[in-house]
């Protein structure tokens, strides 16, 4: 990783559009998440019927995670980042349509919209992090990962204050929609075209370093024959699950499992999206004094005593104070694992490498956390988050894959130059 440069303009608007959108993605989810209560109560279904109608956004993710890789490298990120916003537009003025007229199978859809182009957007904007992090020669994707996180926090204070006063879920949906469009439309124009396309022609033959080819599906299989790249995925695989279902379950999890209200149970959600926010932004000087495998060990260890202390508690006020451990701990993950699997790779390898390991962490986000529904109908909603603590428990034994092979630009830059702008 070259040394720090002065960032010209375009390129510093370039990060700023990822910022932006991120920011805006973080908004577009939270919402959703802290309205979940009232859209269960609309639909009139249960814990388990809600969990059926979830995986219309794991399903929708999925497809979404699975092409984008592929999509970028053949036509480049602005592209996808295009069809993506348009996609996680569509599904936000659906889910608030079909909410208004209490139509599940709607909300099903509109989900899947929602997942299909937010997971077509998020993995583009890992690979364009990762660039734009090759380029200037400092890190960028834990503070993109952050504007997601801060944007959550807003999501969330918006949702907890429409919750009190009871305002309809469909307008506060579509009005989100139309910020979403609004932030998608700019951040369109200051992406350059063609950066992973770009990146993936460089290799001899159209071929990576091992010979593999860089476009379709195969490249992002192939590249799992690294022995440390797939202990990288299984660590973002169990960070992401302790993120997602949170995300996912958070507000349900405190209304259902500790009798609170609707409005302390989006509260809740706001303080882990805090907790994440904080994490994210504040963590560079740890990963330059003590490296990304400390720094994640540590952070799935805080997370594992966050969800234990919500699981096992039977204080409410104990477990709402104890999300922000959970949060604290699971900031980091995401966006470190995402680092270290470009780290030190020829950027034709990065790319094919950072799609690869964002899709395992995209699909244990989105996939994974809605299947603990089903689980919850038989043991409860607290009991079944004891399988975000044994995945958490596991990521923490194997964090020495992100032990660095060669310096990266966490590691090169003094914790003064970790700026933002």
């Amino acid at each position: 990783m070259k040394k720090p440069q002065v960032m010209d303009a375009t390129t510093r608007r370039w990060r700023a559009a990822l910022f932006l959108f991120m920011l805006a993605t973080g908004v577009s989810m939270a919402s959703w998440v802290a309205r979940t209560p009232a859209v269960r109560d609309a639909l009139e279904v249960s814990t388990g019927s809600m969990g059926l109608v979830l995986f219309g956004l794991s399903i929708g993710s999925m497809a979404g995670v699975l092409f984008s890789g592929g999509l970028v490298r053949k036509h480049g990120g602005r592209l996808v980042i295009t069809l993506g916003a348009g996609l996680l537009v569509a599904g936000l003025l659906v889910i608030a349509g079909a909410a208004a007229l209490e139509v599940s199978g709607g909300v099903f859809g509109g989900l899947a919209l929602f997942g299909a182009g937010m997971g077509l957007a998020e993995v583009a904007f890992n690979i364009e992090g990762a660039a734009v992090e090759r380029t200037v020669g400092r890190p960028v994707l834990p503070v993109l990962h952050g504007c997601f996180s801060l944007g959550t926090v807003v999501g969330a204070l918006l949702g907890m204050g429409l919750t009190a006063v009871r305002f309809p879920v469909g307008w506060h949906l579509a009005a989100v929609a139309l910020a979403v469009a609004a932030a998608g439309v700019w951040t369109v124009r200051a992406v350059p075209a063609g950066t992973g396309r770009e990146s993936a022609e460089t290799g001899e033959g159209g071929r990576t370093g091992d010979g593999a080819r860089t476009g379709g599906l195969r490249a992002q299989v192939e590249v799992w024959r690294d022995r440390r790249l797939v202990l990288i995925g299984l660590i973002v695989l169990a960070m992401a699950f302790a993120e997602g279902s949170a995300n996912d379950w958070l507000p349900l999890l405190m209304v259902d499992g500790h009798g609170t209200s609707a409005t302390a149970g989006s509260l809740t959600f706001m303080l882990f999206a805090a907790a994440m926010t904080t994490g994210r932004f504040t963590g560079g000087p740890l990963l330059v004094r003590y490296g990304p495998a400390a720094v994640v060990r540590a952070s799935a260890v805080v997370a594992a005593v966050g969800v234990a202390l919500v699981i096992f508690s039977d204080s409410a006020l104990l477990a709402g104070a104890a999300v922000v451990l959970w949060g604290l701990g699971a900031s980091l993950g995401f966006p470190v694992t995402i680092s270290a699997a470009g780290e030190g790779a020829r950027p034709v390898d990065a790319s094919a490498r950072v799609a690869a390991v964002s899709t395992a962490g995209y699909a244990a986000f989105l996939v994974g956390p809605p299947s603990l529904g089903f689980l919850a109908d038989h043991v409860g909603l607290r009991n079944a988050m004891l399988v975000v603590l044994l995945l958490l428990g596991g990521a923490a034994l194997i964090t020495g894959a992100l032990r660095r092979r060669t310096a990266s630009p966490v590691a090169e830059v003094p914790s003064a130059q970790l700026d933002l702008v």
